[in-house]
């Protein structure tokens, strides 16, 4: 299967696509094919080995782990024995490294769940890191409470007026 790596740490510029070895689906796993996946910070900070103390645990001169990508959304192609939640077919979506790839694995108690109907792969593919961010600050650090409003920069000059609901 393809999959984008990074074999050193610097700019966009050190992503390759590769054929790499397709996952095996363990007992309690679902193999997902990836229809959409989204980058976030801790991307960033992965393929770039910035800050330096990122080094400590992905690896000094270079990455330990070459794949990247956490937040993702697909189609569950396969299931292990102890799966009971998920079948082959359903849409799921969340966060897992390595979703920069066609298919990934994912523990059934991970960070995984059902995608809604009316929600594409695309969007779904950009919830996982980014929206449990997003909604640990306006509400556990915000403390945001229903009725309030909260102004949302979506873009280096876009400001965009929302109700926090």
């Amino acid at each position: 299967m393809k999959a984008i790596v990074h074999e050193r740490y610097g700019p966009p510029e050190v992503l390759r696509l590769r054929d790499v070895e397709m996952p095996e689906v363990p007992n309690n796993g679902l193999l997902v094919r990836v229809q959409a996946s989204s980058v976030n910070p801790v991307d960033w900070h992965l393929m770039t080995g910035m800050p330096f103390i990122v080094r400590l645990v992905a690896g000094v001169r270079r990455p330990k782990d070459i794949r990247l990508g956490s937040d993702f959304a697909g189609t569950v192609e396969a299931v292990g024995t102890a799966v009971e939640r998920f079948r082959p077919g359903d849409r799921v979506f969340g966060a897992k490294g390595d979703a920069f790839a066609e298919y990934i694995c994912v523990e059934e108690d991970w960070a995984v769940a059902a995608m809604p109907a009316n929600v594409t792969f695309e969007q779904a593919g950009t919830v996982g890191v980014a929206a449990i961010t997003a909604l640990q600050g306006l509400r556990d650090k915000g403390r945001v409470e229903v009725g309030q409003k909260v102004l949302i920069n979506g873009h280096p000059g876009v400001w965009v007026h929302s109700r926090y609901r």
